[in-house]
């Protein structure tokens, strides 16, 4: 038996939905929206007449910024796990000495501004020549990725079943063949959610790309959207466009990966 929804809830749910939504459906508007109505006061709730010149802008320009911030996103994703599941699989499994300060150093890692990180990448790639490259800018990114993902492995991993790990050792399994083909492949939600939040935090990084990549040949989106902001006169349209287009990757990975997420977050909460 399940207890009766109330109506009013159901109001309340949906009303804070629509306050909550209501900035991505008002990107989506102003993208439809001409340039000369942009101005228009009130503004319009609704473009009386769309245009996709936006779009158009968009899919003429843009396409080798969304690949750019494709290919550091994968990047980042990559050079995130690579790093964080052996390092996580030390501290939790292997007993690594030091591993309760190495994960508080972690969590300290988190609260860096991005701002003060940038400025001392800025420093040191100056020094070994990997200001504008896509290589560096996948580096500082998985700065911001790595400490997450070694925390989220560790509290994960630290819930394995240690017979598990009796049982490959017995077998004769040294520690890379266990974590290879037992640790890992029963850690699939985990890295599933390490890869989604990396990738996220890739794609919509501004800051590390502003400082590190500003010149570069091949920039990604969030940079590249500032060709549409002038002097005399800015593209919102263009803009907003852009933003939905992007905005596209993100929503589709979430939706798809939710269920995994949720599993991969809460993993090592509860414990027999």
């Amino acid at each position: 038996m399940t207890a009766r929804r109330r109506p009013w809830k159901t109001i309340v749910g949906l009303l804070l939905t629509a306050l909550m939504l209501f900035p991505v459906y008002w990107m989506i508007n102003v993208s439809l929206t001409k340039t000369q109505d942009l101005r228009v006061t009130p503004p319009n709730i609704v473009p009386l007449e769309p245009t996709f010149e936006g779009y158009i802008s968009v899919f003429n320009q843009q396409l080798p910024a969304l690949g750019t911030s494709l290919i550091i996103g994968l990047g980042c994703v990559v050079f995130t796990v690579v790093v964080a599941a052996p390092a996580a699989y030390a501290i939790s499994l292997l007993r690594l000495r030091g591993g309760g300060a190495l994960n508080f150093i972690l969590l300290v890692a988190q609260m860096i501004p991005a701002v003060v990180m940038a400025m001392g990448f800025y420093a040191i790639y100056v020094r070994l020549d990997l200001l504008n490259t896509v290589w560096g800018l996948i580096l500082a990114d998985s700065t911001i990725a790595i400490p997450f993902a070694v925390l989220l492995f560790t509290a994960f991993m630290s819930g394995l079943p240690n017979e598990l790990m009796q049982a490959a050792r017995i077998d004769g399994a040294g520690a890379v063949r266990t974590f290879l083909s037992i640790v890992m492949p029963l850690s699939r939600n985990s890295v599933l959610t390490v890869s989604l939040f990396a990738f996220l935090w890739a794609w919509s990084d501004f800051v590390f790309a502003s400082t590190l990549n500003r010149n570069g040949d091949m920039i990604p989106v969030t940079l590249s959207i500032y060709a549409y902001i002038g002097n005399n006169t800015t593209q919102w349209n263009a803009i907003m466009a852009t933003a939905v287009v992007a905005s596209v990757p993100a929503a589709i990975l979430l939706v798809v990966a939710q269920r995994y997420v949720a599993a991969g977050v809460t993993a090592g909460a509860v414990k027999d």
